[in-house]
């Protein structure tokens, strides 16, 4: 379960971490009061589980209560990336001195945690991992012994942090591995965690997953209330999709977690060809989805404003073909118009799908492509997303 920036900063705060005072709100009225409360200038923040907000617009600065009230106006109902921002955390805006990044995250590949730093904060760290690696420490850490002073002033040293300031940053580390263990968080993210005029380091911004598997340690009924952003992840959790939101072009609906996975590359690689697209998303409808689920995942990756194709790879077993294929009509027929504007490429294959294959020809729909490989429906799905 992904947090918004506030529910982080809420366990932060928890843990002893170091984060600038704020409210939540979700009206333009309440942004004021917040604003007028903290007597300061503060930053409006939507709060959205996506990245990039500050590029949308998405983050404000505002010198006082009409300010936050006005830039509140603007933020709240705003689209970014697919997520509609229903709430703003008014916050005391603070000037950095310096940004920093900090992670920590569950490394599957070697089978245990890792530790991520930079003094290159407050930008994409994807971007500094590529261009200067040098520049992103990588320190595994073992789950028994964990973070002591000594283990994060050893992330600190090899991250290059001033040394006057590796103390304060250490300590930070140390309490935010206490939020990565004792809230069973999957990741722990501050970009960036500043260095702020008056020798303050505060956690800025703060992002957080926390492993639904082990919810059943907790009792989050605040969190488990708000974990919705009203955004597509939402839409589909709320129809029981397996959905989870990507950057690119091409919409992916697939049967089986491994299917899928394995269209995500084959997209990727066939979107090498047209200048880069990639998939917008995954979505596994499970091996006995029916025609409703179908239709369901349809819907919810049409409505994605990124999507310029879909591509719909089935291998009929247990969800047999001709259900998919109905599942696909059904939801052209209840999308109407909006089911014109963009092509859908469907690869049907294994059980009933002659059968499948033969009700999309009867529907003739003028969005539907029929691909009969898997590298051929992935090529033309990318053609099309790049047209």
């Amino acid at each position: 379960m992904d947090l918004f920036e506030y529910q982080a900063k809420e366990l932060f705060a928890r843990h002893g971490v170091p984060v600038p005072p704020g409210t939540v709100v979700s009206t333009p009225e309440e942004a004021r009061a917040a604003a007028a409360e903290l007597g300061v200038p503060v930053v409006v923040k939507a709060q959205v589980k996506t990245g990039g907000r500050g590029k949308a617009g998405g983050v404000r600065p505002a010198p006082g209560p009409a300010a936050a009230e006005r830039e509140a106006r603007h933020i709240l109902g705003m689209d970014i990336k697919g997520h509609i921002a229903e709430t703003v955390l008014v916050e005391s805006a603070t000037v950095p001195v310096e940004e920093y990044y900090v992670a920590y995250l569950v490394d599957r590949a070697d089978r245990c945690f890792l530790a991520m730093a930079s003094t290159q904060g407050g930008m994409d760290i994807e971007e500094v991992a590529a261009t200067r690696p040098e520049a992103l420490a990588r320190v595994p850490i073992d789950p028994l012994s964990g973070v002591d002073e000594r283990t994060a002033r050893e992330i600190v040293t090899r991250a290059g942090f001033p040394a006057d300031l590796r103390g304060p940053v250490a300590e930070v580390l140390v309490r935010l591995w206490q939020v990565m263990v004792a809230e069973d968080a999957l990741l722990v993210e501050v970009n960036p965690l500043v260095w702020a005029a008056g020798g303050a380091v505060l956690a800025l911004d703060g992002k957080v997953s926390l492993d639904a598997n082990a919810a059943f340690r907790h009792d989050r009924p605040a969190l488990a209330g708000e974990a919705g952003d009203g955004g597509i992840e939402a839409r589909a959790r709320a129809r029981g999709l397996n959905y989870v939101k990507l950057d690119g072009r091409v919409g992916v609906v697939g049967n089986g977690a491994g299917l899928v996975m394995s269209t995500l590359d084959v997209v990727a690689q066939a979107g090498e060809r047209f200048g880069g697209i990639r998939p917008a998303n995954f979505l596994d409808i499970g091996g006995g989805a029916s025609a409703q689920v179908m239709a369901d995942s349809l819907e919810i990756v049409l409505s994605d404003p990124d999507v310029r194709s879909v591509l719909v790879n089935v291998f009929g077993g247990i969800t047999a073909c001709d259900a998919v294929a109905d599942g696909i009509v059904s939801a052209l027929g209840q999308l109407g118009e909006r089911g014109l504007g963009r092509p859908i490429v469907v690869r049907l294959d294994g059980n009933n799908a002659e059968e499948g294959r033969r009700i999309l020809t009867l529907a003739g729909h003028p969005a539907v492509r029929q691909v009969t490989t898997m590298d051929g429906a992935a090529e033309e799905a990318a053609r099309l997303a790049a047209v």
